[in-house]
């Protein structure tokens, strides 16, 4: 018997504007040039309520965005759904779109965060700090690794 391969969601988010805060659309991005069957990307400056419909159509998803602490190269969370009465349009947590996405859909989508640790975030710029990269390049190696064959194995 076959196992059906997982749908994958990677929502790369934040600001490529700010420095180190566009790690998650640059993983994005790495992801979705290597054009993994089965996996579904999609980069975001923030995350928003709208994203509980896509989530709900996937197995699992991973959220990936730049941390300003925390372990290096990256951390690997999983989440549980998990929100506020109500919503901001400046501050939607990850948990919060995995409660909005059970709650209106009838989701059981597994959720992740994955947090790539960055430094540089108090300035302009189009470009990730030599720290920066190098976590993300392993933070892509990871995900390639963990994503083969158009599924999740974490």
């Amino acid at each position: 018997m076959h196992k059906v391969k997982d749908r994958v969601l990677v929502i790369g988010y934040g600001n490529p504007g700010r420095l180190d805060d566009g790690l998650g659309p640059a993983l994005a991005a790495a992801l979705e040039a290597e054009g993994i069957p089965g996996i579904t990307v999609e980069t975001r400056y923030q995350l928003s309520i709208e994203d509980a419909a896509a989530v709900a159509e996937h197995d699992c998803v991973i959220f990936a965005d730049a941390a300003r602490t925390g372990p290096e190269p990256f951390a690997l969370e999983r989440i549980a759904p998990a929100g506020p009465a109500s919503f901001s349009s400046h501050a939607v947590k990850p948990e919060a779109i995995l409660a909005l996405a059970e709650g209106s859909f009838g989701s059981t989508t597994k959720g992740y965060v994955l947090a790539v640790r960055g430094y540089s975030f108090d300035a302009f710029g189009e470009s990730l700090s030599e720290k920066a990269r190098k976590n993300l390049d392993s933070a892509i190696r990871f995900m390639r690794e963990k994503l083969q064959d158009g599924g999740w194995n974490p």
